[in-house]
């Protein structure tokens, strides 16, 4: 799908696992959102409190899993963090087939799949890094970033025919069964994995729940991105519950064209993942990197004018496809950044605290923006999301910093091509 570079048999499966497990989650978006309302009869309080608790706690119960991750063979850790997330969604259906499901089964579901989320992420970085040879990774990342993309366009339209026809618990049992097909898949990666090597202490101690942040903040190059990444996302993210309501609500847009304005820009994600290897090998990783981070955050005003009728919808799609095209080149130049940027023995802990940090930010900064829009409304709340992305490029490092880990990566390999 990108570039067109084989990148062996075993990449291969865990590229396809990937691929299922994506497009599951692709299918069950927004599922637990409509069960609450729609079985449950849940207020909006808990709506809420059901989205924000879940990535929050989920974030907290994570940090330990990190330092777990890190010592341990990662295939067998992404095949356990798959198990966990389809045990935990088919506990759903099968609750709701007996009469038994209730809001705390949901909650406990939503932290529990945002916790193993977190886990398996830090262990496919690591295992990715262990996989590709580094002049590959970009290719890679690329490739995961398509999927992604993919699946979002796709996903939710045809999870949204499915509740349409069998309610909203069938995408959920899609979603879970897809994890269980991705373990599947990770176990047909097959090989020999060498157990990583523990420096230090033998037992897990306390310092090292902060090494992924310790190394994240004392890089000069991954800090300025860190940085920009979570307050970016968690503006993003804060102002899309905003925008709907705005939408759905004062602009009277119907559901399927609020999903319309979503669903179709999501191919522009599909063509800059395409672009972000050529741009790289033209321009050079860190310049595109950079130019990628500031454009978009350029796009960040105009929810704020989105006005009723046919303008309002090409706004939309106009300002989505800009963001996430220029999100779709940006994402694998990070995601290839960060693994070359850190040594194989704290890439796990490494993405642990990214995923932790960049969940939490979200929760915060979305509980907030719902504040401030109940306060101001949200018109004004999304400008003053607006208004803060155009600052955000200045979070961004003005110069390239040669990789820190390349004698060990080479370690790595030899030790994976022995195996």
């Amino acid at each position: 799908m990108t570039g067109g570079r084989a990148l062996g048999r075993r990449f291969g499966w865990l590229w396809a696992a990937y691929a299922v497990s994506a497009y599951g989650t692709g299918l069950g978006f927004g599922a637990f959102p409509l069960i609450a309302v729609l079985v449950l009869h849940c207020g909006p309080a808990q709506v809420a409190a059901l989205a924000a608790a879940g990535r929050a706690v989920g974030a907290v119960l994570a940090v330990p899993l990190g330092p777990w991750v890190e010592f341990r063979r990662k295939r067998p850790v992404m095949m356990t963090m798959d198990l966990a997330r389809f045990a935990a969604l088919a506990s759903v259906p099968v609750a709701y087939a007996f009469g038994r499901l209730g809001f705390a089964q949901l909650l406990v579901v939503s932290v529990l799949v945002a916790a193993a989320d977190i886990a398996f992420r830090a262990a496919g970085g690591a295992y990715l890094k262990t996989l590709v040879p580094p002049e590959h990774l970009l290719v890679a990342n690329s490739r995961f970033e398509s999927t992604t993309w993919t699946a979002t366009v796709l996903g939710p339209p045809l999870g949204g025919a499915a509740i349409g026809m069998f309610g909203p618990v069938i995408t959920v049992l899609a979603d879970a069964v897809s994890h269980l097909l991705s373990a599947l898949g990770i176990r047909a990666v097959g090989g020999s994995e060498p157990r990583p090597a523990r420096s230090g202490a033998a037992r897990m101690r306390a310092a090292d729940l902060l090494e992924g942040w310790r190394h994240i903040l004392t890089h000069p190059g991954l800090r300025p991105l860190f940085f920009n990444t979570i307050v970016v996302n968690g503006l993003i993210m804060a102002s899309e519950p905003l925008l709907a309501v705005l939408m759905l609500g004062r602009l009277g847009f119907a559901p399927w064209q609020y999903t319309l304005a979503f669903a179709a820009p999501c191919v522009g994600g599909l063509v800059g993942s395409r672009l972000a290897r050529p741009l790289a090998a033209r321009f050079g990783r860190h310049q595109v990197l950079f130019a990628s981070g500031v454009l978009r955050a350029c796009w960040s005003l105009g929810p704020a004018f989105v006005r009723p009728g046919v303008p309002g919808i090409v706004l939309v799609i106009v300002v989505q496809l800009g963001l996430v095209t220029c999100c779709g080149v940006y994402n694998p130049l990070l995601a290839t950044y960060r693994l070359d940027h850190t040594a194989p023995d704290r890439v796990a802990r490494t993405l642990s605290a990214w995923a932790v940090s960049s969940s939490t930010s979200i929760a915060a900064l979305t509980a907030l923006w719902g504040l401030l829009a109940a306060l101001t409304g949200p018109r004004t709340a999304l400008a003053a999301a607006g208004v803060l992305l155009l600052a955000t490029p200045l979070l961004l490092p003005r110069r390239e910093d040669a990789p820190r880990s390349e004698p060990t990566d080479a370690g790595v390999r030899e030790a994976v091509d022995r195996a």
